[in-house]
């Protein structure tokens, strides 16, 4: 859109949101470092899209994330809530009173975690009590800092991560955590753990307005609003404060975009029956009652399925990585989501939410999968026809939404990013005159070529793709995934990452709305029918009536038939 970024406010709520979210974020900040250290040109992602500038105190320029979070008393460990960004306590006390001044240090209940120490003492972050923050990129704010050395890439050890704020690497605005200090987040009691608890926190005035008073911060100084993504957890209470305030966003802001990102964390254990009926009580509930009041909602989990039926985690070729570690699953769902959302966050593109929704949920199919293969399988020296033709004729990519496995299922539209491929090997290079092995290879561009691709593998299907020059960051603290022979910008099965502190992959990304989810959704139908709910009147005793359990099977059998192959629009 002329005139400016179309600006998105992201919305987390929820600890494993937290966990994706901060991956996420990490990500973003990785290329905004490459950005402004000069390392490459700026790329084809806006991230004022994303980001919002800013001021201290002491006149120092800043840029963070336009981000509202909510999660338990208990969750930031050494994190402060109001974060140390913007406001000076000693310096703002300073400035009430002139008499003398005495500071009573509070010891800390949490310390903070090694990884976060080392990260800033080689930033230098701190410079007498001010925040020295990056320069803002496109030439904007001062220059960054450079009295200390640049850091050594740091990776933390997944056994010392026991909160997503022991990795972010990112600077908030006070305005963005929100704690709910009615429930706990360590500990056996006051859980958030049910639906009806999530709702009923967004019913309490103390918190709607605090929500309320954040979303009119951030909403009114932004020039293109087109919308806003809310991370939230599925598996506990917080998928119902998640519906309360995607609620509140379509009242509020009509017409604009709201896209749900349904986060659960690996695969259930067996052996805690309550937290399995708790799970997926709240999934369906979630689910369900988000499509109401979003663009679309799409679940992302690295598990086999959104049941009761254990079913083992996804597999990735070119990563290990341990499905039981919050730290490792949220590190994999966020590059998905990282290029599943390009579309929207491209400096120059006609795709916003809104239309994006619309292309993938007519007929009322108002949940997507989303699916990925990271890292996309390609080496600089070879083109992308060889590439996508490499991957067979099945569908490359894997499932990401515990949606079961979409090979044999029909497509009803898609959007797909490839990103991280060079543009010299976009288009065939075989020499003139050599005989064609494939269509792809008589593609002129690369955008030629996925768009074909994406017609043979689904025919007829309503199909938006993007190719995009810029990686995937996964610079530390990503996980070391990677097994051997990888290169910094390239990737062949079963290959490990090479390079120093800016890392980067190629990966193919797809928002899917297909056939697949009429098994899925009908499967959670036929398990909530077998529930004896009466052993679970806890459940029911949080706010939820078993009428609303009757409704919410009848809304579940509806949306599992908007599924159906015969609903295709090609047939």
């Amino acid at each position: 859109m002329a005139g400016g970024p179309r600006e998105v406010l992201t919305l987390q709520f929820g600890h494993f949101a937290g966990f994706v979210g901060a991956h996420w974020w990490n990500q973003q900040d990785a290329a905004l470092g490459r950005a402004t250290d000069g390392a490459e040109p700026p790329g084809e992602l806006c991230p004022d899209v994303l980001y919002r500038t800013g001021r201290t105190l002491h006149g120092q320029e800043t840029y963070t994330p336009r981000l509202i979070l909510m999660d338990l008393k208990g969750s930031l460990s050494s994190l402060k809530e109001e974060g140390g960004l913007y406001r000076d306590k000693q310096l703002d006390a300073a400035i009430a009173w002139q008499g003398k001044l005495t500071t009573h240090k509070e010891e800390e209940v949490y310390p903070k975690n090694p990884y976060l120490q080392d990260f800033q003492n080689a930033e230098g972050v701190l410079s007498n009590g001010v925040w020295r923050v990056k320069s803002i990129p496109n030439g904007k704010g001062p220059p960054p800092v450079t009295s200390a050395p640049k850091p050594k890439p740091l990776v933390p050890a997944a056994s010392s991560i026991r909160v997503w704020s022991d990795f972010l690497r990112v600077h908030l605005h006070p305005r963005s955590i929100c704690l709910i200090h009615k429930y706990n987040h360590d500990g056996e009691t006051g859980r958030l753990e049910a639906f009806g608890q999530g709702e009923s926190i967004l019913k309490e005035p103390r918190y709607l307005e605090e929500l309320e008073d954040r979303l009119h911060f951030y909403v009114e100084e932004c020039d293109y609003l087109q919308g806003f993504q809310i991370l939230c957890d599925l598996h506990d209470g917080f998928s119902g404060l998640g519906t309360k305030a995607a609620e509140l966003l379509q009242d509020e802001y009509s017409g604009r975009g709201v896209i749900t990102w349904g986060l659960l964390p690996g695969p259930c254990n067996p052996g805690e029956p309550q937290k399995n009926i708790y799970r997926l009580l709240n999934t369906v509930f979630g689910l369900v009652r988000l499509t109401a009041h979003s663009s679309f909602v799409c679940p992302l989990s690295v598990s086999g399925s959104l049941g009761l039926r254990p079913q083992p985690p996804v597999n990735f070729p070119s990563l290990h990585y341990d499905a039981t570690l919050p730290f490792h699953c949220s590190a994999i769902l966020a590059t998905a989501l990282d290029t599943v959302t390009a579309p929207y966050r491209l400096h120059s593109s006609l795709v916003s939410m809104v239309r994006l929704g619309d292309m993938l949920t007519y007929s009322g199919k108002k949940v997507v999968t989303a699916e990925a293969l990271i890292p996309f399988p390609w080496l600089p020296a070879q083109s992308l026809p060889d590439a996508l033709i490499q991957l067979g004729g099945t569908t490359p990519w894997t499932p990401l939404s515990a949606c079961g496995d979409p090979s044999g299922t029909r497509c009803f539209a898609q959007s797909v990013v490839l990103r991280g491929v060079d543009k010299a090997s976009h288009t065939s290079l075989l020499p003139p005159g050599t005989p064609l092995p494939s269509l792809l290879h008589a593609c002129t561009t690369g955008e030629e070529v996925l768009a074909q691709y994406l017609r043979e593998q689904q025919p007829r299907v309503a199909s938006s793709s993007h190719l995009l020059l810029t990686p995937c960051r996964v610079a530390p603290p990503y996980p070391p995934f990677f097994s051997s022979s990888f290169g910094q910008q390239g990737v062949a099965p079963g290959c490990p990452l090479r390079g120093t502190a800016e890392q980067s992959i190629p990966v193919l990304g797809a928002l899917r709305s297909s056939s697949s989810l009429h098994q899925t959704l009908g499967a959670l139908a036929k398990e909530l029918e077998q529930l004896d709910l009466r052993r679970w009147a806890s459940f029911l005793d949080t706010g939820v009536e078993q009428g609303d359990v009757e409704e919410l099977l009848q809304e579940l059998h509806s949306l599992a038939q908007c599924y159906r192959e015969s609903d295709s629009l090609t047939d």
